[in-house]
């Protein structure tokens, strides 16, 4: 089988790859780029752990071919911080401790800011409904969500 020349955009940075046809993004970004903070947890689109975002939507990278990100634009968690400037949704994260043994921390994360990038001041219940699709085993929940809150709190006071 042949492998497919992909030319796309990670983090904002031109990347260029060679895959599989049936190659998952994740694997792309694991095995071929080194970009291993997106997590498989499932390998079924079940817990988030590996979410990513393509061209401004959320996705998990697990269900995606690598050969599909051709043209794209794809962030990861590794694009979230900017040098050693955290986001503010990692700084909040760490603050509140709403973190553990760091599995789905990552594709909590991307979603988290994908949400805000979309909808800058959500509800605690749209924040609910927007992370349902990241399970963790370890937090409960209520300091990831608080966190959020607390994030997009601060973005509307500073935007003012």
């Amino acid at each position: 089988m042949s492998k497919i020349h992909v030319t796309t955009t990670i983090n904002g940075e031109p990347a260029e790859f060679l895959c599989d046809p049936s190659q998952t993004m994740l694997d792309v970004l694991r095995d071929q780029l080194g970009l291993t903070g997106s997590k498989e947890g499932c390998g079924s689109g079940d817990c988030g752990a590996c979410s990513i975002t393509v061209d401004g939507r959320l996705v998990c990278s697990c269900l995606m071919l690598g050969a599909e990100a051709e043209g794209k634009s794809i962030e990861t968690i590794e694009g979230m911080a900017k040098g050693d400037k955290l986001h503010p949704l990692q700084k909040k994260f760490v603050e509140m401790a709403a973190l553990q043994c760091g599995v789905c921390t990552p594709g909590v994360l991307v979603a988290s800011k994908a949400l805000l990038d979309r909808n800058p001041n959500p509800t605690e219940t749209e924040v609910r409904y927007w992370l349902a699709g990241n399970l963790c085993r370890c937090t409960g929940y209520d300091k990831i969500i608080r966190a959020v809150m607390e994030v997009a709190a601060e973005m509307k006071e500073s935007a003012r």
